[in-house]
């Protein structure tokens, strides 16, 4: 996209009741490479208006500690227990609070579109994705829980997308499409 800066910080959130997952990385020349990665082990609480006011007290910190551009956050994904959604929906709604109480653009991205991006295969498993990730940013697997992993594949997918040349191209009509894919048109 036009206008991008040359350098940017972007926070991905995997929001969870019980786990938070969040990996950061750094674009330099259009080039990300890892900051940080880790999770908010939210396990310890029973009371899930505090796993809430901590999810969003973590996230606030990690935004004023690496003071990253953008926030890309996994969507919630339909299941068949409406409770289970309805407390991964208020994880969410935690963090994009924590973002927006620091004016950052928030970005969501679904489940199947972040694995897609990450792996080429929408129905990857959540192993398939920390390994394309440490081969991608090339880090070493420690102890880090797949959570942290699948927050920073939505910070990696927002990168892809938002730093996808065929994005930049505008067209005003068909006949600028064929002059400037002269290749793609038969």
């Amino acid at each position: 996209m036009k206008g991008k800066p040359k350098e940017r910080i972007i926070l991905g959130i995997d929001p969870g009741s019980n786990v938070t997952g969040y990996g950061l990385i750094k674009v330099s020349c259009n080039k990300p490479e890892l900051i940080a990665i880790g999770v908010i082990d939210l396990s310890k609480s029973g009371d899930h208006y505090i796993k809430l006011k901590h999810i969003f007290d973590r996230i606030t910190g990690i935004i004023d500690e690496y003071h990253p551009d953008e926030m890309a956050i996994e969507a919630p994904f339909y299941g068949k227990n409406v409770q289970s959604m309805l407390k991964l929906g208020r994880a969410q709604g935690a963090a994009i609070s924590a973002a927006l109480s620091r004016s950052m653009p928030i970005f969501e991205y679904a489940p199947r579109k972040i694995k897609m991006s990450i792996t080429g295969q929408g129905a990857a498993s959540k192993e398939q994705v920390a390994a394309m990730l440490m081969s991608i940013l090339k880090f070493k697997e420690t102890k880090f829980k797949l959570d942290a992993t699948d927050g920073l594949a939505a910070a990696l997918c927002h990168f892809y997308q938002t730093n996808n040349p065929a994005q930049e191209k505008a067209f005003t009509g068909w006949k600028d499409f064929m002059r400037k894919n002269p290749g793609r048109v038969k």
